[in-house]
């Protein structure tokens, strides 16, 4: 029955080798079972919901890819994503988590109709590649910069809006939050760079560890009044009734104070983010398992798209910011995974997590803080792929990556980039190489600066 679902013989690969490269896969991605309900939860959502909806989206999500496309890879909640939607959307912008959701699904809705058509690959390809790869720096930096802050590394300063943390004023709080979030940093830099699986969730976990050793030794003493709770996880069973909480609320979302052309540039910033990331993570994970065929082309694209899409909108309606292939697919390809088998393995092990759920939401800002930081180190390595000897390039990607995190916002980076790309190619002349969408797209961004 599995040799025919999902063709093993002819992807050269056994039941075994799938099995371990999607459980090598779950231990590189569960890490966002930590980070996502910890991000979300600033956007003033129950953590336990988000864990929840976490879980079963990425089952959804993964499971539609397996079916769908027969591909290994997995999906889950997107990093970045996450931010845009906690910080951004909920943060600056100052909307309700309900209205965020209801983009989340609206964006979901485009991706099927689109995914079902040629219009989100031609949408993709009318974007600068250079623009695209600054857009991912940008990210990259943006969720270091978060991490900084959750680690309570960096903190504000009136006079120069940040500075490093005062590690001997609060000691006892914000000072050891501070080092143990440095030592998590190290820990998860020297497991990757030694190429242990799940480098990432055991650097959180071992983060979190050293908390309670802390505490038990009275370096780090719990504060409610000042937000620092006791690092001892609280055992009991997963409150399943929770889920309610989130679980259809993008239908219930006020739109009385939202403005229609803010709910449109929200959209198109899931939407474009999510592309951008989507279809780069297939692309490059795919030609890592060398799927690609003799054009460079992967087959049954437009499958694993609508898998994609499916995801999307699926994890809106549990509760959930934008579900999206992960990168850390590659981590079960290089074990061996080349179907969808393994897939299955992944997203089986996501819905198990759910009974764990008590011990994840339990998980300090200071253990998550780490994987943030490198996670961000991953995305802002794309920079060495871009081409800083053609200024009309390099520097539109430059301003997209320089304004992410010192505005506070993926979409403003975005918008800068987009509206820089445009005016400098085409004063320079070289209109040419600017294609009509990127025109449209200038044009609405300096709209929504001149009129909102």
């Amino acid at each position: 029955m599995l040799e025919k679902m999902f063709k093993l013989k002819e992807n050269n690969t056994t039941v075994k080798t799938e099995v371990l490269a999607g459980i090598t896969t779950f231990m590189t991605m569960a890490y966002i079972l930590a980070v996502n309900p910890s991000m979300l939860a600033a956007a003033g959502m129950d953590k336990t919901a988000v864990l929840m909806a976490t879980c079963i989206a990425s089952f959804i999500g993964t499971l539609a890819m397996a079916m769908l496309a027969n591909y290994p890879f997995a999906l889950a909640p997107g990093m970045g994503l996450n931010a845009y939607f906690a910080y951004t959307v909920c943060g600056a912008m100052g909307y309700d988590w309900k209205i965020a959701l209801m983009a989340v699904f609206a964006e979901g809705l485009i991706f099927i109709v689109l995914s079902l058509t040629n219009v989100r690959e031609a949408i993709f390809n009318a974007i600068p590649t250079t623009l695209k790869k600054g857009v991912s720096v940008g990210i990259g930096f943006f969720i270091a910069f978060l991490g900084l802050q959750d680690g309570h590394i960096v903190v504000n300063n009136d006079s120069t809006l940040v500075t490093i943390v005062d590690f001997t004023g609060d000691f006892h709080t914000l000072g050891i939050g501070a080092i143990l979030a440095l030592i998590g940093l190290f820990i998860i830099s020297i497991l990757y760079i030694r190429g242990v699986k799940g480098a990432i969730l055991i650097g959180i976990a071992a983060t979190w560890i050293l908390g309670m050793i802390a505490q038990a030794a009275g370096l780090y003493i719990p504060d409610a009044e000042a937000g620092f709770y006791s690092l001892y996880p609280v055992w009991g069973l997963t409150d399943f009734t929770s889920l309610g909480e989130t679980f259809g609320q993008c239908f219930k979302a006020d739109f009385s104070t939202v403005r229609v052309f803010d709910f449109v540039v929200i959209i198109l910033s899931f939407l474009f983010v999510d592309m951008f990331d989507t279809l780069g993570t297939l692309i490059g994970v795919a030609n890592k398992a060398q799927m690609l065929d003799k054009n460079d082309k992967l087959p049954r694209i437009k499958q694993a798209l609508l898998a994609d899409a499916i995801a999307t909108s699926a994890g809106a309606v549990l509760g959930t910011s934008t579900t999206t292939t992960f990168v850390e697919s590659s981590s079960g390809v290089a074990e061996g995974a080349r179907t969808g088998l393994a897939s299955v393995v992944t997203g089986f092990l996501f819905l198990l997590a759910i009974f764990f759920s008590p011990i994840f939401c339990a998980i300090p800002g200071f253990a998550t803080a780490p994987a943030l930081i490198f996670v961000g180190f991953l995305m802002v390595t794309t920079v060495i792929s871009i081409d800083f000897t053609d200024m009309t390039e390099a520097i539109p990607a430059y301003l997209c990556m320089l304004a992410m995190p010192l505005m506070y916002s993926i979409s403003e980076g975005i918008a800068i980039g987009v509206i820089s790309y445009v005016v400098i190619n085409v004063i320079c002349g070289k209109a040419k190489k600017i294609t009509p969408l990127m025109y449209v797209l200038a044009v609405l961004f300096v709209c929504k600066y001149i009129f909102l």
